[in-house]
């Protein structure tokens, strides 16, 4: 996958998220917005467990957990930890668990938080078009702001 030159570096991380579904659908937007990489954590399914698993993220991922570099942390804390200790200026956008959002202890680790407005009665937006919400509002950023 090429990664957008001269512009902040991206990963995302998934927070228990427990659709293979969406795991498969976040990987696909990562792929089409260049991010550099997904971080799964925790519960969040990963495309190397097995026939079944990898099949359905497949089915959504269309390719995509093959072209986006990702890797296994069992801890999104010590993933987001990590980062830091790499040197990176964490641009990372965490996606939680489709009911009950991130992890409360991750709070003190994010600078800041995003909140997608919404006019309708449910009050939330499945996982995976949360994140297609946000890349897509980053990768506008980023080719056009220069941020």
């Amino acid at each position: 996958m090429e990664v957008l030159p001269n512009i902040a570096r991206v990963v995302v991380l998934l927070d228990n998220v427990r659709s293979l579904y969406n795991t498969g659908s976040i990987l696909r937007t990562a792929d089409a917005t260049g991010v550099e990489r997904v971080v799964l954590c925790g519960i969040t399914p990963r495309p190397d467990q097995g026939g079944r698993q990898r099949r359905a993220i497949a089915k959504t991922a269309l390719g995509a957990e093959e072209s986006v570099a990702w890797e296994y942390q069992a801890d999104t804390g010590t993933a987001l930890r990590a980062l830091a200790a790499d040197g990176y200026r964490i641009v990372c956008l965490v996606f939680g668990h489709e009911r009950e959002g991130i992890s409360h202890e991750l709070a003190p680790l994010l600078s800041t938080v995003i909140r997608i407005p919404m006019l309708g009665r449910k009050g939330s937006l499945n996982v995976a078009t949360a994140a297609g919400v946000a890349l897509y509002e980053l990768l506008r950023l980023r080719l056009y702001d220069g941020r």
